[in-house]
């Protein structure tokens, strides 16, 4: 795996430079000893569903700009999973929503540069409109049996699970 986007400590600022630290080739600062670690990206992600229609949206912003995707985005670190699939669902389509049930774990890759999870939630519409907003073209309900394009294996991935009953919704 390629560090080369991660040169100074954040700590002291001075140069990093690859040591074997904790099992693996690890950026440690030559001055201070701090070693850097790559976290995983994690996600969340809501599903909604309104009489065998998905509630999906279109994606503004790359990757895979212009394909259909649920409404989610990357957990802050003080965020509890299903308050970001919550937030994320109120800023991509306009509907406030309440996390039910966690349904899925599913691991991804984000790019060349590492691995993280996406958690997907049920979700129960309480209020709102809706309507595309933040990194979301457009926002639509699909019939399960005729969806758009894609994006993302783990959004893919939920999908199939769901069709071939591998889990309840409720």
């Amino acid at each position: 795996m390629d560090h080369s986007d991660v040169n100074f400590c954040m700590k002291c600022g001075n140069t990093l430079q690859m040591k074997t630290r904790f099992g693996a080739n690890r950026p440690t600062c030559t001055s201070c000893n701090y070693t850097h670690f790559f976290d995983p990206k994690v996600a969340a992600a809501m599903w909604l569903m309104d009489q065998n229609k998905l509630l999906l949206v279109k994606r503004a912003v790359e990757p895979e700009k212009g394909l259909w995707t649920l409404p989610g985005g990357f957990v802050d670190a003080w965020e509890h999973p299903a308050d970001t699939a919550v937030r994320e669902c109120l800023e991509e389509t306009g509907l406030k929503v309440q996390a039910v049930k966690m349904i899925d774990l599913v691991t991804t890759n984000y790019d060349s540069k590492g691995k993280g999870f996406i958690i997907f939630y049920t979700g129960k519409i309480l209020s709102g409109r809706i309507k595309a907003g933040d990194d979301a073209d457009d926002v639509a309900w699909f019939d399960i049996n005729d969806l758009p394009t894609i994006a993302f294996d783990a959004t893919k991935s939920i999908i199939k699970n769901w069709k071939n009953n591998q889990f309840s919704m409720k």
